[in-house]
């Protein structure tokens, strides 16, 4: 029987780099800016959607009535500048240029798959070492739709060439997690966005792991196997290492 190639579609922020509360400061400095007022773990909550359902959440928490096209486009653009201000404190997380080496290594096929725009995303991606001209990467201005809708993550599968069916999504928010299920890929949360293991799993993770660095050590148990001999990935710890 031939072996089904198994493919991992990561998010970005909170995922593989700590760039979240980056993302929630300017987010509240371009509304402060607009005379929004919002309370910043009001922001935190709504990280990792689309900018269009981020919009209609922020009018529900103030209860607004209506943004118009023109604000909501002043919106993004005041948070595009203030996250580019904030770019240069945006640090890989733990683990998370080990994994990507190890899966290329591997052989296994990755992407990055982000709500966000290029022009906020590629200065990340720079952090992280991730040439978008040669990794097939994702961002909202390829679909129609961004999460917890579908589109990216099967857009990144279809970037692969491979069965969204055999992919795994890594990501940090709930979003991510229900945007996997709606694609019919397996969800992997990382506590390193901020959400909690238990709402990750409700919306749907079938394993939480700590940051990407926790993923990396426990690679073989959601199919990031090598071809031939195991190996261990480069920098994964076992029992035997643990100090006595």
């Amino acid at each position: 029987m031939e072996r089904r190639q198994t493919a991992f579609l990561f998010d970005l922020d909170g995922t593989l780099v700590d760039s979240v509360y980056q993302h929630v400061l300017a987010w509240h400095e371009a509304l402060e800016a607009e005379g929004i007022s919002l309370s910043v773990w009001r922001i935190h909550r709504k990280i990792g959607m689309s900018g269009g359902l981020f919009t209609n959440m922020l009018l529900r928490e103030t209860g607004a009535l209506a943004l118009d096209p023109e604000r909501a486009e002043r919106l993004q653009k005041r948070h595009a500048e203030s996250y580019g201000r904030r770019s240069k404190e945006i640090r890989p997380l733990p683990g998370a240029k080990e994994l990507l080496a190890y899966l290329t290594e591997a052989g296994i096929p990755w992407t990055i798959a982000t709500s966000g725009r290029m022009a906020t995303a590629r200065p990340t991606l720079d952090t992280l070492g991730v040439d978008p001209d040669t990794v097939p990467v994702v961002t909202r201005d390829l679909v129609k739709y961004a999460k917890p809708d579908p589109d990216l993550f099967l857009a990144a599968a279809g970037r692969l060439g491979v069965a969204i069916e055999d992919s795994y999504v890594v990501g940090d928010s709930v979003w991510d997690m229900l945007a996997a299920r709606r694609a019919r890929a397996l969800g992997v949360g990382v506590l390193s966005g901020g959400y909690g293991e238990a709402e990750l799993e409700r919306a749907g993770a079938y394993r939480v792991y700590e940051d990407p660095l926790a993923l990396l050590n426990h690679i073989d148990e959601v199919g990031g196997r090598r071809e031939g001999a195991p190996r261990r990935p480069p920098g994964a710890r076992t029992a035997w290492d643990a100090p006595g």
